[in-house]
């Protein structure tokens, strides 16, 4: 067969064209070659018949498109995509499964929607649980705000938070207000653990699959999807170096493919969790007096790189942002897709340690949508009643504490909503759920 047909399409039949793919192999023609370069070069390089190498590149690009969610063979005439039928497809099975909180919904583009793979970054204490906790029992609801289906949880770290949900489910103001037919339920929430790998592939593969269907589930959460990798791979320590690497991220895009399968073909939301390490930026030697008290470091994680932020308080310098000018190296290139980096904003603007979601940029391809939780400290002083050398009492500041957490909600990229611009709309976490910030002048993003 092809170098890597089965790591790109895992379940592509391959029975049809097995007396051509050995010849492929031996070319080493790839799935890419197949479906970008012109097929009689390709058809002589292998020696293989032409006709036979088209209708292995059809069959591929059509299994691609599937993959992506561009409809059901019908939408498809004679192997070729008709966009008009792959929008009226679309239109007719979008559902979104709400945050139960208007101001978020609005910056999601309506809520969670089904049939995609979707992530929710952030550091240790920014909100991810308490958002997929809301999710579990909004998915419950009858439309629009859910998918009047039960909802699957998946963890990978700590167990069911079930003391927190029976909290939202007696204080959140839109759910203890429901007739109890309509409230949702913790008996439709399924709940399993998976300590490593091996036990998450066997459930993810076979036992997932049979559980959407006898349990009519319309919303899977995996949290998190970082913890397992990150624990296997980084067991082996240095000594496992590229290859390690080239395995992992093997088993992210076949991870990946399968995720997005079951959410397309299911017509269910997938969300799962991620966690996030500090970025390390090379100082610019210009910039090197002005930050060298405000390096911000971050406890969360090995993965990526940690980051520079100015120093806090009322005189403090200008953001820096201490990304390479160099377009084509990734880190310039990542303040896009990672949801740290690209936040330009003066004092007295909250500025941000650099952050990058954890897998890197192979699981970064593999999902439709990214949502980050940003969370900042707010600092301030407290006063301190001392004596001085002559027996004086008298006030000293001390080092500032923090007083509360501030965090926002951003859209990184998503196929159906603009990513969100600034840091995002501002949520605090109350007992009764999440509730967005309304901002002085009636916006909510910054």
């Amino acid at each position: 067969m092809t170098v890597d047909l089965l790591q790109v399409l895992p379940d592509f039949d391959t029975k049809p064209y097995s007396h051509i793919l050995p010849s492929l192999d031996k070319a080493l023609i790839t799935t890419n070659d197949l479906v970008t370069l012109d097929a009689a070069d390709l058809a002589k390089r292998a020696q293989v018949p032409l006709g036979d190498l088209k209708r292995l590149a059809e069959a591929i690009l059509l299994a691609l498109h599937r993959q992506l969610g561009f409809g059901d063979e019908e939408a498809y005439g004679n192997g070729t995509l008709s966009l008009t039928n792959v929008g009226q497809n679309t239109a007719s099975k979008w559902n979104t499964i709400s945050t139960l909180d208007d101001g978020l919904d609005t910056t999601l583009g309506g809520g969670i929607p089904t049939g995609y793979l979707i992530e929710v970054t952030g550091e240790s204490g920014a909100g991810k649980t308490q958002l997929l906790l809301t999710l579990l029992l909004s998915s419950q609801l009858a439309p629009p705000c859910g998918v009047s289906k039960s909802a699957l949880y998946i963890s990978t770290e700590a167990p069911l938070a079930t003391t927190r949900l029976t909290q939202l489910l007696s204080t959140h103001p839109r759910l203890s207000s429901l007739p109890p037919d309509q409230k949702p339920s913790l008996s439709r929430i399924l709940s399993i653990q998976t300590p490593d790998l091996e036990s998450q592939d066997h459930i993810l593969r076979y036992q997932l699959p049979v559980a959407i269907k006898r349990h009519d589930v319309g919303l899977v959460v995996l949290d998190s999807v970082a913890a397992n990798y990150r624990a296997e791979f980084e067991r082996a320590g240095a000594r496992a170096g590229a290859a390690a690497m080239a395995k992992r991220g093997t088993q992210l895009v076949q991870l990946g493919s399968l995720l997005r399968r079951l959410a397309q073909t299911e017509r269910i939301a997938i969300v799962v969790a991620n966690q996030v390490g500090d970025r390390f930026t090379p100082l610019p030697a210009h910039a090197s007096d002005a930050v060298s008290r405000t390096t911000s470091f971050n406890s969360q994680g090995s993965d990526g790189e940690r980051g520079v932020s100015a120093e806090r308080g009322p005189e403090q310098e200008p953001h820096i942002a201490l990304i390479s000018p160099d377009p084509l190296t990734l880190d310039h290139q990542q303040r896009w897709f990672t949801g740290w980096g690209d936040i330009q904003l003066p004092p007295p603007a909250p500025t941000l340690s650099f952050k990058t979601p954890s897998l890197g940029l192979v699981w970064t391809n593999q999902i439709s949508c990214r949502i980050v939780l940003i969370k900042q400290p707010v600092y301030a002083s407290r006063p301190l009643l001392t004596r001085d050398m002559n027996g004086k009492e008298v006030w000293n500041e001390t080092e500032p504490d923090i007083t509360k957490w501030q965090r926002w909600l951003k859209v990184v990229f998503a196929p159906w909503v603009a990513p969100t611009g600034g840091l995002g709309t501002e949520f605090e976490i109350l007992g009764s759920g999440l509730k967005h910030i309304m901002k002085a002048d009636g916006l909510n993003n910054i």
